[in-house]
């Protein structure tokens, strides 16, 4: 059976209130966002925004030797493209589908309408605003102070609570790049919590068997990371489903 698809399977779009999200609903279109896409690009003039729901995109920065790491992920929880309404337009980082799967797109003109009326989408994308600069914050401190190991539990542990299976398609090598690490550096810490039953990697798969394994291994940035998004958004009720389309 072909898969459902829903705008309220994003969070952000799910939080509306009905008069809300009836005035741009005709508007959202369900793309494909397949592996390795490029949302947007350094210097690039932003035309749509972009609310996942079965896919995850990263945020990162490329330097000018090539070297690469990610500044944040965006799934179902959120949007890409916060810079159409705050003002900046362009960002130096890019956005990369790094899982596959779909996403509603809406256009800048009509995203800002909805975001100027002031009503909840207006204070919705503001407070997943703060929750982003969050997650860029604690990356931060993540990359800087924690081991490879407990940077790779916390990129598993987010990465999980985007998509709906325990099954990760993800090559050591995307990994590493994401992360900012060795290659070498992944391998060794995939290794370990393979030795003790938490995953199972096989080539360009990562298997989860024990998530609060995972957690145990995690530094506290995971989280933090959680805990920020659920209390900045825990008094937005969510709308019933809206009908899915197929």
């Amino acid at each position: 059976m072909p898969q459902l698809h829903s705008p309220n399977q994003n969070h952000l779009l799910g939080a509306l209130p009905t008069d809300e999200f009836e005035r741009i609903a005709p508007h959202l279109v369900l793309v494909p966002m397949r592996l390795g896409d490029i949302i947007y690009e350094p210097g690039e003039q932003l035309q749509h925004a972009y609310f996942p729901t079965t896919s995850i995109v990263s945020l990162h920065y490329v330097t000018e030797s090539g070297a690469s790491a990610e500044t944040a992920g965006v799934g179902n929880e959120g949007m890409v493209g916060i810079a159409l309404f705050m003002g900046g337009n362009t960002t130096p980082s890019s956005a990369v589908v790094k899982t596959a799967g779909h996403a509603y797109r809406l256009e800048r003109r009509l995203l800002m309408q909805e975001f100027e009326r002031a009503g909840l989408m207006n204070r919705v994308l503001l407070r997943y605003t703060q929750a982003l600069i969050t997650q860029m914050t604690q990356t931060a401190a993540c990359n800087r102070h924690h081991s490879v190991e407990q940077q790779l539990c916390r990129w598993l542990l987010t990465t999980l609570d985007r998509v709906p299976s325990h099954e990760l398609t993800m090559t050591q090598e995307l990994v590493a790049s994401m992360l900012g690490v060795r290659r070498e550096g992944i391998t060794e810490a995939a290794g370990k919590l393979q030795q003790r039953g938490y995953i199972r990697y096989r080539r360009g798969h990562i298997e989860v068997l024990n998530r609060s394994g995972l957690e145990g291994r995690a530094c506290e940035c995971y989280a933090v990371v959680r805990k920020e998004l659920a209390r900045l958004l825990s008094d937005v009720q969510r709308r019933q489903d809206v009908p899915a389309a197929a």
